[in-house]
């Protein structure tokens, strides 16, 4: 597993404070979101880069258009030399193909996830709008993902084990809604522990709020790397 830290406070200046107090960690991928990059832009980016050049951004944008709108986006993205960014999976085999093809025009591409289900979901409302419930979605849109070229899938913890079976166990997945040793879930309806995230085979586990909101982010960080390097 490689951590992901996401960088979601309200203010530039607390992102950057917390992304210096990690400056340490070289194999740490930092995700910036719709308000970072919203607010931020390339400057955000830029300066992570500046901090340490060995932190891998993830741009977490989710984009879902047209899939020639999608793909001008998507290489604009590689552009600015981030490693990883994601599309929405519902978006459709035509637009990943599109946005796949695109990118192999560039000398070096980020990889691409698809956003499978949103951990924000729970099972009754996520069937209201796509029909089906979240197993049988994920793992749907998981193998369109991987037919079409994706590199991995964004999904929650609970889902991995299922995809990889689904797809390859190289076919990435990464994961949202981690709360490293139980705590509180938020705004989030499935959340997972490291240990569960481990047990299911997550590449990414994506932690926010646990490490931003901790007295001591940096010691919360190494903490939760060790409790990885240690395999629980």
């Amino acid at each position: 597993m490689q951590l992901c830290v996401a960088l979601d406070l309200p203010k530039a200046s607390d992102n950057m404070r917390l992304a210096e107090s990690l400056a340490d960690h070289d194999t740490l991928w930092m995700k910036l979101g719709f308000r970072s990059y919203i607010r931020d832009g390339r400057a955000l980016i830029d300066t992570l880069k500046q901090i340490n050049p060995h932190f891998r951004i993830f741009l977490d944008l989710k984009l879902y258009d047209i899939p020639n709108t999608m793909a001008d986006a998507a290489e604009e993205i590689a552009l600015l030399g981030v490693d990883m960014f994601n599309i929405h999976a519902s978006a459709g085999a035509v637009a990943m193909r599109t946005v796949m093809e695109r990118l192999a025009q560039q000398a070096e591409r980020p990889l691409v996830l698809a956003v499978t289900a949103l951990t924000s979901f729970d099972e009754a409302n996520f069937t209201n709008i796509y029909g089906a419930g979240i197993d049988q979605k994920a793992e749907e849109f998981a193998r369109m993902s991987y037919e079409n070229g994706l590199d991995g899938v964004v999904s929650s913890a609970f889902e991995s084990r299922t995809i990889k079976a689904a797809t390859e166990e190289t076919f990435l997945t990464l994961c949202p809604g981690i709360r490293p040793f139980g705590e509180d879930a938020g705004d989030q309806q499935r959340v997972a522990t490291l240990e569960v995230a481990r047990e299911e085979r997550v590449d990414f586990p994506v932690i926010g709020r646990p490490i931003y909101r901790d007295p001591d982010p940096a010691t919360k960080v190494r903490k939760i790397l060790t409790t990885m390097e240690q395999g629980l």
